[in-house]
């Protein structure tokens, strides 16, 4: 019997539209429109406001016949684009969000992971908020108690676990909030993109301790655009399309399913959305002209133009990744943490130009993930494929080999500046002892 069955599920919002003129609606409009309702259109026949504002709504589906089984002790990955419906299902599935249409049974005790950090309190110590926030995810006050020296050790907070949680820097309070909730013991667990907080240590503590999950015989639900974190964690794969599960499969299938997907798609029908400081807005690979272009040749420059927004919070950075055909990460670029270098601090809209050092890459498709960060501690806004781009032929230092992708042998040529190859001499030293292996000639 599926520990967690799925049958028709929707979830429709109501989109309101507003006009230029209609920025907020004030206490007075409302009671104004109420008066006109009752007084002037006693038929029930709409106001022209009315019938103008009603033409402005929209009725969106978030969510629109989704179904699906999960078998107790499954590790799934809910894979798609932005705004596919992701965060909307594990939403309803945590008990957050009721649904529109369809129903959800889950038989087992649930804990969710979408947002670390809510319920702590600033006044309280972090030793308050340990057991305040494991109340909150549902822990007894037993199993707090049971596993607090551990909390405090993954978070490595010990020697400000009596300091008010005000004083914490966001780093922390973030470690903070992941340890308690990645200590949680219940039959399901969901986890929505959270492994991407904290600087590069801890998030490589998140990992392992997800690893530790997955193989516990829980049932977990795991939500990521880090495709090598989906190929390491989980067996299955449900591909989610605006809303619609376009594939339910093995975690290798799946991931195929999604980049024929994503290939597929049209720039024109991409909404990217934004963060809540940032918005990203376009990125384009460009030649030695500064003219946009689909190919790279290996051994040049990558220029890379972003187009970019932001309301002047200090201490932004934006990062790209260099993802290869498998959606595998193979690089990094960041402003902050390579360059020190951040966004500016005064609101308006941007163009944050990148010349990358020459690579070898191999013959293949790559992508390039964006995101705006508040440094070491969460990203602000993410774009999973702002941009795509072609290799067609790769000969490291211009010889005839073509280094493909598809061969298997890696992205990235090594190239070695020297060769030299130095015959070896093998005598013995002295007598009675083992032979030395040596370029020179042993001392006598």
């Amino acid at each position: 019997m599926p520990i967690i069955s799925v049958e028709n599920l929707g979830k429709k919002y109501l989109l309101d539209h507003q006009g230029e003129r209609q920025r907020y609606t004030a206490l007075r409009d409302v009671i104004a429109e109420k008066a006109k309702r009752i007084f002037r259109f006693p038929s029930g026949r709409r106001s022209e406001s009315e019938a103008r504002r009603g033409a402005r709504t929209e009725d969106f589906w978030a969510l629109q016949g989704v179904s699906f089984d999960i078998q107790q002790g499954d590790v799934v990955a809910i894979i798609g684009r932005n705004g596919a419906g992701k965060s909307t299902l594990l939403k309803i599935l945590s008990q957050i969000t009721e649904p529109t249409t369809g129903r959800v049974r889950i038989r087992g005790r649930v804990a969710s992971l979408l947002e670390v950090g809510t319920g702590f309190h600033p006044e309280l110590t972090g030793r308050e908020n340990i057991y305040l926030n494991g109340i909150i995810l549902g822990m007894t006050h037993a199993e707090i108690r049971r596993k607090f020296d551990e909390i405090v050790a993954f978070a490595d907070v010990e020697k400000f676990l009596d300091t008010p949680v005000k004083r914490y820097s966001s780093g922390m309070q973030v470690r903070l909030a992941f340890a308690v909730a990645a200590h949680l013991e219940p039959e399901i667990l969901i986890v929505d993109e959270v492994l991407a907080v904290g600087d590069a240590e801890f998030q490589k503590k998140c990992l392992g301790k997800m690893h530790d999950v997955s193989k516990g015989g829980r049932t977990v639900l795991f939500v990521s655009h880090n495709m090598a974190a989906v190929k390491s964690l989980t067996r299955y794969g449900i591909v989610l399309n605006r809303g619609h599960v376009r594939f339910v499969g093995p975690t290798e299938a799946a991931i195929q399913a999604y980049l024929q997907m994503t290939t597929n798609v049209e720039e024109t029908e991409t909404s990217w959305g934004r963060g809540r400081h940032t918005a990203i807005r376009a990125a384009r690979l460009v030649d030695i002209h500064g003219v946009p272009t689909g190919f790279y040749t290996p051994g040049e420059p990558i220029r890379i133009y972003v187009e970019m927004e932001t309301d002047g919070t200090p201490g932004m950075s934006l990062d790209l990744f260099l993802n290869d055909a498998s959606q595998s990460r193979i690089g990094m670029a960041s402003t902050a943490h390579f360059h020190k270098q951040y966004l500016p601090s005064r609101e308006g809209s941007y163009v944050c130009q990148f010349e990358l050092e020459p690579m070898w890459l191999a013959s293949g498709r790559y992508s390039v993930e964006i995101k705006t960060a508040v440094t070491n501690v969460t990203f602000d806004h993410s774009v999973e494929t702002a941009m795509e781009f072609e290799v067609p032929f790769s000969n490291p230092l211009g010889h005839e080999f073509d280094f493909k992708h598809s061969l298997g042998y890696g992205t990235l040529a090594l190239l070695s500046s020297r060769i030299r190859f130095s015959p070896i001499s093998i005598r013995p030293c002295n007598v009675g002892e083992l032979k030395a292996v040596s370029t020179a000639p042993c001392e006598k």
